[in-house]
């Protein structure tokens, strides 16, 4: 603890000002001892500073390192000065899991048990730990719990006392306590464990969005075979991490709130259950459609000595609303293509959406009409039709105008008045296109939308741009076709990527 330099104790003073003014405004007499010039005692702040921490007007904010053990002290003392204990806080609020009717619990011993989890930790050695905080009654190591959102039992065993890395079993534990517990069946962050007899289910906790993707490679062969067992683990323990395979393009996705929690997930990932991993940017789903219809014939016909292959289809495709995907209608009439190779054809036409002609991305909003054919009662089959339906789709493709498509999304970006215009005149570089902005606890809120290849590495520019003071959320909005001006750039440089992959 030192002196405030000498260059900053005009603005400290003048800061703490401040601060008094705000802590003598929750108790009458106390603002009036102030404005009559009279001086506030420490013991006096302290009292106002918790009362405003009490009725919800003001929260005190802190600065410190764990890492560097700076703050630490001073952090615990306004815990313990200022936070509410389980009986100034009052009843907490839940609901009969059967009913929903609202139910509250009172922090008393001998109210029903309740309590929420609110962390999972697990070690590869002694499993899983799960922390809960006790809101009503109280629990020993021979209690069963019940689980109302996985509808299970399970018996508590031993309770643990966690300091730092040190656990402590004891006996019981009762309203206001945090406890852990191991090796709880069937139980996850989020959940509620209360008594069977009289079941209730907090609220669980409000979703993570994730902000920031990238796609996760293993660097060795063992190394990919740990991956999902071990993000499944991490997930378990940290919910607002998202893994999940693209399917589009193939890749394994890992989503976080930021630079720093994905860097923390593979690190753990790494320290604990042995894979290393890297991160790099992850492709973008582009897809493609037409603008037209077309109408051509799709003819598969081959000999080679003994029974040959013959299909022959008339096509007809058109365009779809953006998002409805794939529709096959059959107008054969009078038998000209046989009943049991239709639905050859549809899988001819639906393998050959997987690929389109412009960059080899999917084929989607588009409506195939088969309304005419024939076929060769010995050379027929259910392969030559379905390679016909696919040589016809991919001709009529390109008589109907192909487009690429890319994926937009919808963006809100919370950021400090002084940078709002350079944030703006950055997304409108970036093909975005502005909403509206509106106030939001003391920022501005900036809701946009912008093409995904435009703001795949948005967190890093959004902090250059703000100072690490902004931040935002994005989620999938829509397909929408690329502008004219871009696209044969980027179906060559799309074309030429994935031909080296």
């Amino acid at each position: 603890v030192k002196e405030v330099p000498p260059e900053l104790s005009e603005k400290a003073l003048k800061l703490r000002e401040q601060m008094v003014e705000a802590i003598v405004e929750t108790d009458d007499a106390l603002m009036e001892k102030y404005l009559e010039g009279g001086e506030v005692t420490e013991e006096e702040l302290k009292k106002g500073l918790r009362e405003g921490v009490l009725t919800k007007k003001f929260i005190p904010v802190l600065c410190g390192s764990a890492y560097n053990n700076m703050g630490i002290n001073l952090l615990m003392d306004i815990i313990n000065d200022c936070l509410p204990s389980p009986l100034e806080r009052g009843p907490v609020k839940a609901s009969d899991p059967k009913s929903g009717e609202e139910v509250s619990r009172a922090p008393a011993e001998d109210e029903p048990f309740s309590a929420l989890v609110f962390k999972t930790l697990i070690d590869p050695f002694t499993g899983k730990l799960s922390f809960f905080r006790i809101y009503s009654g109280k629990v020993t190591g021979e209690s069963t719990v019940y689980n109302p959102k996985q509808n299970v039992k399970g018996k508590v065993g031993h309770l643990l006392l966690l300091e730092g890395k040190k656990t402590k079993e004891v006996n019981e534990a009762s309203a206001g306590d945090i406890v852990a517990v191991a090796k709880l069946k069937s139980t996850s962050t989020g959940d509620t464990l209360c008594d069977a007899n009289s079941p209730v289910q907090f609220a669980p906790f409000p979703p993570v969005n994730a902000a920031l993707s990238y796609a996760m490679t293993a660097k060795t062969k063992t190394d990919e075979d740990k991956v999902p067992q071990g993000m499944a683990r991490l997930i378990e323990e940290d919910p607002s991490l998202e893994f999940r395979r693209d399917e589009e393009t193939k890749e394994f996705i890992l989503s976080g709130v930021g630079q720093v929690h994905l860097e923390v997930g593979i690190e753990r990932l790494k320290r604990k259950y042995g894979c290393e991993v890297e991160l790099k940017t992850p492709r973008i789903a582009y897809k493609e459609t037409i603008r037209s219809s077309a109408k051509v014939q799709g003819r598969y016909k081959k000999q080679s000595g003994g029974r040959g292959q013959y299909g022959d289809t008339w096509l007809e495709i058109s365009t779809l609303s953006r998002g409805e995907g794939f529709e096959f209608v059959n107008n054969i009439v009078g038998g000209v293509i046989p009943r049991q190779y239709i639905p050859a054809v549809e899988k001819g036409v639906k393998e050959a959406m997987q690929r389109g002609v412009l960059a080899g991305y999917p084929v989607v909003d588009i409506k195939v009409r088969l309304y005419d054919g024939s076929h060769h009662s010995v050379d027929s089959s259910e392969m030559a039709f379905k390679i016909a339906a696919s040589m016809g789709f991919k001709k009529a493709v390109e008589q109907a105008q192909p487009v690429l498509l890319e994926p937009i999304m919808s963006m809100e970006i919370l950021v400090p008045d002084d940078v709002m215009g350079d944030v703006i005149g950055d997304l409108n570089s970036r093909r975005g296109k502005v909403q509206g902005v509106e106030p939001k606890r003391g920022n501005q809120n900036i809701k946009a939308i912008v093409p995904m290849a435009e703001v795949v590495n948005y967190a890093s520019v959004l902090n250059g741009l703000t100072a690490d003071r902004g931040v935002f959320t994005m989620e999938f909005s829509r397909y929408e076709e690329v502008p004219g001006h871009l696209s044969q750039k980027l179906i060559a440089e799309l074309k030429a990527e994935k031909e080296k992959s």
